[in-house]
């Protein structure tokens, strides 16, 4: 497991990423919320009321900064977070 402090301009999130058999699983976690990458389930943290979004096809943290938001828990929409936007984009909504 791999954890890493990447700075934004909103503040310091904290970088997870685990190895698995062909890809990694990758979480950036904020203040207020968390991206994942297209392993972890939308529909989950929705239940747990976790402001949570979405993105596939990353293999780094920077992939996941630069990727477009797939999907969106209600939670994250309330603070602005939208499908369409980048990684980066939600993550600084989420400070």
């Amino acid at each position: 497991m791999l954890i890493e402090q990447i700075r934004l301009e909103n503040g310091c999130a904290l970088g997870l990423r685990f190895e698995m058999q062909k890809y990694p699983l990758l979480l950036i976690r904020a203040e207020k919320g968390f991206l994942m990458c297209g392993y972890l389930d939308v529909k989950a943290a929705e239940a747990l009321g976790d402001a949570a979004a979405k993105v596939k096809g990353v293999q780094n943290f920077e992939d996941v900064l630069e990727a477009r938001i797939v999907e969106a828990t209600p939670a994250a929409r309330e603070l602005g977070v939208e499908p369409g936007m980048t990684g980066r984009e939600a993550l600084e909504k989420m400070f």
